[in-house]
């Protein structure tokens, strides 16, 4: 390794530890839009995540983007290197991107893999590894993940459920009561 790729890796850890230490997604929102690191992102993006992606540059994010805790960017693979140590290569690293629409959620430790998009109005579930192209207007769970409902059916049920809780104070016990009331009603069928 060269010095100038001593220096460049060891700007990425600074730069990964300073991001780190951003105690709330709103102070980490201002670093990404302040230092530019997408290929491109738009307005009022919720960046939940401690950790950045290892390739950046290579994802692009709509507006009204919000990414929960825990979820990975994965935007290459280090296959090559095995292939190359069995004597079959050389082989190259792959890198593809990633380009997520307008009004996308992607919900606590999914992964979204390289060479997806994901269209506009998205909700994708907790734990989805995302694996092909998310059509617009949908919600998708799963391993790997697939259509199990619609964008607009489901900002519906969380709109109703909002309206009933209206009045409550965010975590109030009467609230805590009620969501408890539902559970059991839910699964007394």
């Amino acid at each position: 390794m060269d010095t100038f790729e001593k220096k460049m890796l060891i700007r990425q850890l600074f730069r990964n530890l300073r991001f780190f230490c951003l105690p709330m997604a709103g102070s980490r929102r201002k670093y990404i839009m302040k230092h530019q690191v997408f290929a491109s992102c738009g307005e009022n993006l919720f960046w939940q995540p401690r950790k950045l992606p290892s390739d950046p540059k290579c994802i692009r994010l709509g507006n009204n983007v919000v990414v929960a805790a825990d979820v990975t960017f994965i935007t290459h693979d280090v296959i090559y290197l095995l292939i190359d140590r069995m004597g079959k290569g050389p082989c190259r690293e792959h890198l593809g991107c990633i380009d997520v629409g307008d009004n996308v959620f992607i919900g606590h430790g999914a992964k979204i893999l390289d060479g997806v998009r994901i269209g506009a109005n998205v909700i994708i579930a907790a734990g989805s590894i995302v694996t092909k192209d998310v059509p617009a207007g949908s919600v998708v769970a799963g391993v790997p993940a697939k259509v199990i409902g619609s964008f607009d059916d489901t900002v519906k049920k969380q709109l109703a459920a909002s309206a009933e809780a209206c009045g409550n104070s965010r975590f109030s016990e009467e609230r805590i009561r009620d969501a408890w009331e539902r559970f059991e009603r839910s699964h007394a069928q």
